[in-house]
């Protein structure tokens, strides 16, 4: 009986496992893993509010039904030498036997054993049984256990099928008595030395910490008492087990394995969690980093397109200032005393200047625009090229780590990784070069007529340009026509000569600025439109990322928190038995 000076304490520790465990499977839900982990935390929470728990497992023909018929005093279970439990059998006190197949289809039996009336045992089907599904069943149920007593056979001891049992119970944190049946089937002390020996160092070597381990004879146990044998009883070792094991399970032991056994489940299943939200974390890592490369891309392309387009854009200046450089050759050997009369002809001086000074103007002009525009066409494409490779060699990276993954996470995740792909794809196998590069020129002939406020945006740049030289032409002409009415005297034609040169200058300024603006206006708007158009393809993967990598951080968080919660509890919880031993009963 629990001292009444702690029953509060031991109330206090109930509510703090009971919501530990709550916050746990909460958590833990919200991270797309084994369904079965979730469920053996709720399991677990569950089962504080029952009796104790006792589970025996083992390979099936190692006797774990006769043990337990022996513990009980009463062939309550069938035995024989195949695999007669077919299903998890619960054994409870009641005042008459009785049997009664749940829906689980756990089959509840009732005996009038003493034992009964202090815990619950559970026989289960054996870890290698022929049908698979007992295994599972077994499986299953161990995690509800507060105390797991596994039983080998003395002629084949701790078999590898064991060995792997024994493993799985080591990462629920289970405590784990080892019986070694059939003992009698060993032919001296010392064999039997022998066997339990290295059922002892194997069990510690698996568990990672030594348990207790007994031999008996479970058969001879049950016919002892039966016969009502002392001699033959103490013989078959079962006393001996039953002084070590069953009588120490007063109610303080029982409580403090009520309390450490669901503590052992909720480490394991918060470090499986753990494990999942790492490898997703590290997952969205490498996403992080393949966004990153993206927006590297763009930032490189954005650089390059700016310091070539300058480049390009001093082309197509240089071949405006040639066509200064021509009016200003053109006036100093058209101005000159010889060339007075020649002068008065309006018309022919235009003519002269249109032949000698625009000449091919208009075409280069549009020749080295196109070249602009091919090249701000050929860069765009480029950037989707390099995004469609980034994304499969991203996507090949890690299909051996997608492949088989069928969770919500890692489907999303594909999903959108794939979207984005299969964006860079289609742009990349729909470009139309020809296409984008007319409607570029168009922009760039647009911005041209409005700059110059002409109606000619049907035209194409170089007739817009010839339109524009040609003006210049008469301008200039026609002021030199009008200037040579006013000749005096031979001082007047450098001052001509002079102003011809400024206006020209002015005009071919005005030009110069009226392609660059307009050629910058359509670069600067082509400079967005293509990271654009790649950033909102990329969105819905980098908000996914984020969102992702957000909900992982919070969860990971949490376990560490409630892990270092548990790790506490479990100290107290020991604690806790330790003062209840001191105590006067």
């Amino acid at each position: 009986m629990i001292h009444p000076a702690h029953d509060a304490r031991r109330r206090a520790l109930l509510f703090e496992e009971r919501r530990l465990l709550g916050e746990l499977e909460s958590w833990a839900g919200r991270v797309e893993t084994d369904p079965s982990l979730v469920r053996a935390l709720a399991d677990s929470r569950a089962q504080l509010d029952e009796g104790f728990l006792l589970v025996v497992v083992g390979e099936f023909n190692s006797g774990k039904s006769a043990f337990v018929n022996a513990l009980l005093g009463a062939p309550v279970l069938e035995e024989g030498v195949t695999p007669t439990t077919s299903r998890i059998a619960r054994l409870r006190f009641g005042e008459r036997p009785a049997r009664h197949l749940g829906e689980d289809g756990v089959e509840t039996v009732a005996a009038p054993a003493e034992i009964l009336r202090q815990l619950t045992i559970v026989d289960t089907p054996g870890t290698n049984a022929v049908l698979r599904e007992h295994e599972t069943l077994t499986r299953e149920f161990v995690p509800r256990a507060d105390l797991v007593l596994f039983l080998t056979s003395a002629d084949r001891p701790f078999t590898e099928t064991e060995r792997a049992f024994l493993e799985a119970l080591r990462e629920w944190g289970k405590k784990v008595v080892v019986v070694v049946n059939k003992a009698d089937l060993l032919e001296s002390v010392d064999d039997g030395e022998r066997v339990t020996t290295f059922v002892r160092e194997q069990a510690a070597r698996t568990l990672g910490a030594a348990p207790e381990v007994f031999a008996l004879s479970a058969r001879r146990a049950r016919r002892a008492r039966e016969a009502d044998d002392p001699r033959a009883l103490e013989a078959s070792g079962l006393p001996a087990f039953e002084s070590r094991v069953t009588a120490r399970l007063d109610e303080v032991e029982r409580f403090r394995l009520k309390l450490l056994n669901p503590a052992g489940v909720a480490r394991r299943v918060a470090g499986q969690v753990q494990a999942v939200v790492e490898t997703r974390l590290e997952l969205l890592r490498e996403d992080v980093s393949t966004l990153e490369a993206v927006e590297g891309l763009l930032r490189g392309h954005a650089e390059r397109l700016l310091r070539d387009f300058r480049l390009r854009l001093s082309d197509v200046e240089k071949v405006l200032l040639d066509f200064e450089k021509r009016g200003h050759a053109f006036f100093d050997e058209r101005l000159r005393i010889a060339r007075v009369p020649q002068l008065f002809d309006r018309e022919r001086l235009r003519r002269d200047f249109e032949q000698a000074v625009v000449a091919e103007l208009p075409r280069e002009v549009e020749r080295r625009v196109e070249a602009v525009v091919d090249w701000m066409v050929a860069e765009d494409l480029a950037l989707w090229q390099e995004v469609m490779r980034l994304l499969r060699a991203r996507q090949a990276a890690h299909a051996d780590r997608l492949a088989g993954v069928d969770d919500r996470f890692s489907y999303d995740r594909q999903e959108r990784l794939q979207a984005v792909g299969q964006v860079a794809q289609h742009a990349v196998a729909a470009y139309d070069t020809s296409g984008e590069a007319r409607r570029l020129a168009e922009g760039v002939r647009g911005a041209v007529a409005g700059a110059a406020l002409l109606q000619v945006s049907a035209l194409g740049l170089g007739a817009m340009v010839a339109a524009l030289a040609s003006s210049t032409a008469a301008d200039v002409s026609g002021f030199l026509a009008a200037g040579m009415l006013a000749v005096v005297g031979l001082l007047v034609l450098p001052a001509r000569r002079q102003r011809a040169r400024q206006q020209l200058a002015r005009k071919v300024s005005s030009l110069r600025e009226t392609l660059v603006h307009s050629l910058t206006e359509s670069f600067d708007r082509e400079g967005e439109r293509a990271p654009g158009r790649v950033r909102d393809a990329v969105r819905p993967y980098r908000e996914f990322v984020v969102s992702e990598r957000e909900r992982l951080q919070a969860v990971r968080q949490a376990l560490a928190r409630l892990s270092s919660e548990l790790q506490a509890l479990s100290a107290q919880v020991q604690a806790f038995g330790r003062e209840e031993s001191a105590l006067p009963r």
